[in-house]
């Protein structure tokens, strides 16, 4: 679905629930001026069009021991391995996201690690043993500074 065809109505629902998922429909619908089916319905709609993939709660790493986040540029010996590579990523918990890119790297991935030993246990023990990852650069983040949704015009 375009964004061209999102309605007004469609566009302030979609910007009171990326700003809180846990807003209550009701809440929703009287800042829009309609009914609370009417907000389900259109929530429903969205979904089923892949505009809203799922709610979720956002756990802060810090608080559950995770003091190092870190990005990891993956270099692959063989493009046809992503797939393989793609399917041992998966297996290791602390690796929260994986983007297949353009340039310098074949994968880029983003991951949590309780501090800077565990960090090299990530990398050195479970990821560099993959069949088909020829080598990796890490990026530790010092600090997040702010995270947010994509603007709803």
């Amino acid at each position: 679905m375009a964004t061209k065809s999102l309605d007004e109505l469609d566009k302030k629902i979609l910007k009171m629930v990326s700003g809180n998922a846990r807003t209550p429909f009701l809440e929703v619908a009287r800042e829009c001026g309609v009914s609370g089916a009417a907000i389900h319905q259109r929530i429903q709609r969205l979904t089923k069009l892949q505009i809203i993939k799922g709610s979720e709660f956002i756990l802060d790493p810090t608080a559950l021991g995770y003091e190092t986040c870190a990005y990891v540029g993956i270099f692959l010996r063989e493009a046809s391995e992503f797939d393989n590579v793609l399917k041992h990523l998966q297996k290791i918990p602390e690796i929260v996201e994986c983007h297949f890119t353009t340039g310098k790297y074949a994968m880029f991935i983003k991951l949590y690690a309780k501090n800077n030993r565990h960090l090299l246990h990530v990398i050195h023990d479970q990821m560099q043993n993959i069949h088909g990852i020829a080598s990796t650069e890490t990026i530790i983040s010092l600090a997040e500074t702010y995270r947010k949704q994509i603007p709803i015009d």
